[in-house]
């Protein structure tokens, strides 16, 4: 008996349903259809809006428009001793001199004088003060190097880059561009 009441209802219902699309149900369906399309257009174009900036922010895009608004500009690094934009200053570091691995083979030495591109006067007495941990580090990796990885341009370019990585670790807030060498000997 219940089955057939259910049947009779979905007849009932199926046919009030027929009505109303052809009349007012079809119009609040396509009305409901209109405001879902729009609001997935508004919400893709707030998402593209959105992802835009946030990229241009992390990207450094907005940087010129920032300092613009804040009111801070070039006058500003000026006066707290940054070099001009192409000029360096530079920061000896002491020779390091260190046994390198050879796995058992004969002793061999690398010896090498590195100079460090800093942007201001104030990261020279950052380096100053923390010479000791970058020394250390040097050291510690310096060591564990081979003789093969020192060969080449690639082999260089890799020692810089590394050095530049744990120089940077080292010295956090200073702004260390780049690594120098002035002297490298393997011996």
């Amino acid at each position: 008996m219940a089955d057939d009441d259910d049947l009779e209802n979905e007849e009932v219902g199926g046919a009030d349903d027929d009505d109303m699309d052809g009349e007012e149900g079809g119009s609040s369906d396509g009305a409901s259809k209109s405001k879902k399309k729009k609001l997935i257009i508004i919400v893709a174009i707030l998402l593209l809006v959105v992802g835009g900036a946030a990229a241009a922010f992390f990207t450094g895009l907005l940087e010129p428009v920032l300092s613009m608004i804040t009111g801070e500009d070039g006058a500003h690094s000026a006066a707290e001793g940054d070099a001009p934009e192409g000029v360096g200053l530079f920061h000896d570091l002491p020779e390091v001199l260190v046994n390198l691995n050879t796995a058992g083979r004969k002793s061999q030495f690398l010896k090498m004088k590195v100079s460090l591109e800093v942007a201001s006067e104030q990261d020279k007495l950052i380096i100053d003060a923390v010479k000791d941990r970058v020394m250390d580090n040097f050291q510690v990796y310096l060591r564990e190097l081979r003789v093969e990885d020192l060969q080449g341009s690639a082999g260089m370019y890799r020692l810089r880059e590394e050095l530049l990585r744990r120089v940077r670790a080292a010295t956090a807030p200073a702004k260390v561009r780049d690594v120098l060498f002035k002297e490298m000997l393997v011996q």
